[in-house]
């Protein structure tokens, strides 16, 4: 390689970074979104949410990945793969937000934000869903927008610093 090309080279080495990973984490019955009590939740499909965060990820630059399961254990190994990996993390919970202590301190050993966010408003809602254990431990909390809490989580993550 000439003297010449070599700073070019390294200049187009700088430009071509790789998308930031970030966790969109989803506990029980989101899967079922579209079907599930739709007056609440939306029409919008659990596959048309995966579509839309990962859209506005790319839009963002971040390589977004999205996943569902009705498994606690699970969501908490996820939260142990993003604290490991310093991964940021946008999750709702679901029910487990109201008792699951386990989630809450896998949560707390976060080493890159991460952002609570609920379709529905809690507080607009039955009194149980009005405590969240995730919350104290969380960067912020979006609620209330539908699926675009998940959008407005990812755009906040995208203002924070790594």
């Amino acid at each position: 390689m000439s003297e010449q090309s070599e700073p070019k080279a390294q200049h187009e080495q700088i430009q071509q970074h790789e998308p930031r990973k970030v966790l969109v984490l989803n506990g029980p019955n989101l899967g079922r979104l579209g079907s599930r009590e739709p007056d609440v939740y939306g029409s919008v499909s659990y596959a048309g949410l995966v579509k839309a965060c990962e859209a506005t990820g790319a839009e963002l630059g971040f390589a977004v990945e999205v996943r569902e399961t009705n498994d606690e254990g699970e969501i908490v190994r996820w939260l142990h793969e993003a604290a490991d990996g310093r991964l940021p993390v946008v999750i709702n919970p679901g029910a487990f937000t109201h008792y699951s202590y386990a989630m809450r301190d896998a949560a707390a050993q976060r080493t890159a934000p991460l952002i609570e966010v609920h379709i529905s408003n809690p507080y607009a809602r039955e009194a149980f869903r009005h405590t969240s254990v995730i919350a104290p431990v969380a960067s912020g909390t979006v609620a209330g927008f539908g699926i675009n809490s998940y959008l407005l989580a990812l755009r906040a993550l995208s203002e924070l610093p790594e």
